[in-house]
């Protein structure tokens, strides 16, 4: 019988919803889905009540026609204390901070019997971070990691509801397993295929986690001052995430600490004895290419052999090359696609009430701090690492005085996570 007979996804956003339609269209599992009960996820639960637990799925251009469907979920839970039954798989789609304290509210007896589990989007070291609770409850769970999710899925209303649209898809996704060979990796590589995807299978899960080029551009590009000044609204100006000084972040020092920051998390894979990657070959094969013209095979190819300041140029040239869509078609006055103008949000209140800080820094706040544990766990020096969390704690600290007689969301507190990184560094050390 295979894994995904009865599956159970967790998390009330949009990917739950384009992973249960797909998962009910290609591999014909029984569905269902459960999250926390909160003001923001009321709406989705309303809808999928009102439409007795029909879900739609559209795409926005016709290529990708093969993940669009309707379909009907099995069963339906508020709240995960709620979670009754027998499920194969349990798929999280929550942010990677949350997988812990998900799986805390879960019922154990719920959690044993799964036989696999599946992290949609986790971050460096998650696979080992979810074996090691599940080894405290006495599960031998297979845990597999993808580098990331498949596209780009948000709300057709732009308010949860029961209805979706798929925007985007990525060419490539990676996956490892804490069990090779896996006849769920095979089967997972088959539904990849049927969507025009490739699932290319990793040595190791913390390889396919060190897939995922947020991971390396994110803290580098949010975790600067001029950024932080933009997120914590004291600039108004517009400004643009991938856009050159003055009109974005990016400078020669910000390609810089990029670049070294890249180095850093490469050479404690390293001492981990796993692959590491090459940057720019990832940034142009994996995510958005540029023309020839601006740079060669042999430049990307070879990236990791050349020096500092031939590296930093390479990617200086890159960013450049992608201010606007290099592929799009010119408009009459010669204009192309302005591809870089992905505005800086800022912070803003949320449906609680609360001061919330944007996905972007947030959630790469958690993703430094567990590669800043691992670092000292196996011995490596990370000073931009460290130089880009201290300058976004101080950021956070000072945003915390000017707003004490406000509401404030748990992303003001400065946290270690330092629960989470010693459960991967056990894992390592017990393997």
């Amino acid at each position: 019988m295979s894994d995904f007979n009865r599956v159970l996804v967790l998390g009330t956003g949009p990917v739950s919803i384009q992973i249960a339609v797909l998962l009910k269209t290609y591999l014909k599992s029984c569905v269902g889905i459960a999250g926390r009960e909160s003001v923001r996820s009321a709406p989705f639960f309303e809808a999928l009540n009102e439409n007795d637990h029909w879900i739609n799925v559209v795409v926005q251009n016709d290529k990708h026609r093969r993940l669009e469907g309707r379909c009907q979920l099995e069963q339906v839970f508020h709240g995960y204390a709620a979670v009754t039954g027998e499920w194969d798989t349990v798929i999280l789609a929550v942010t990677t901070d949350a997988y812990i304290q998900v799986l805390r509210q879960i019922d154990v007896q719920v959690l044993k019997q799964a036989r696999c589990m599946m992290l949609i989007s986790p971050t460096l070291g998650s696979n080992s971070m979810v074996r090691h609770y599940l080894k405290g409850i006495q599960s031998d769970a297979e845990v597999i990691s993808l580098s990331t999710y498949l596209g780009d899925t948000r709300w057709i209303h732009e308010r949860p509801s029961n209805q979706v649209k798929t925007t985007g898809v990525k060419k490539v996704i990676y996956a490892g397993s804490s069990r090779l060979p896996s006849a769920n990796v095979g089967k997972l590589r088959e539904l990849y295929a049927n969507l025009g995807m490739a699932l290319k299978v990793m040595d190791s899960p913390i390889e396919a986690e060190s897939r995922n080029i947020s991971l390396y551009v994110h803290p580098p590009l949010f975790m600067n001052d001029y950024s932080l000044r933009v997120v914590f609204k004291e600039e108004e100006a517009k400004k643009y995430v991938y856009k050159l000084y003055p009109e974005g972040p990016i400078t020669v020092q910000l390609i810089r600490d990029m670049r070294s920051y890249w180095k850093e998390i490469s050479i404690m894979l390293e001492k981990m004895k796993l692959s590491t990657v090459n940057l720019l070959k990832f940034m142009t094969d994996d995510n958005y290419p540029v023309r020839p013209e601006s740079l060669s095979r042999h430049d990307i190819d070879h990236f990791t052999g050349f020096g500092p300041i031939h590296q930093e140029y390479l990617l200086y040239v890159r960013y450049a090359s992608l201010l606007i869509d290099p592929f799009s078609q010119p408009d009459q006055e010669g204009r192309y696609f302005d591809f870089s103008a992905v505005p800086i949000r800022q912070i803003y209140v949320n449906k609680e009430g609360y001061w919330d800080i944007p996905r972007m820094p947030k959630e790469d706040y958690y993703r430094i701090k567990i590669i800043q544990g691992m670092a000292r766990i196996t011995g490596s020096s990370t000073p931009t690492l460290d130089k880009f969390i201290a300058t976004y704690e101080s950021k956070i600290e000072n945003t915390l005085q000017k707003f004490k007689d406000e509401r404030l969301s748990d992303a003001f507190i400065v946290q270690s996570f330092e629960e989470d990184w010693r459960r991967i560094g056990e894992e390592f050390v017990n393997k």
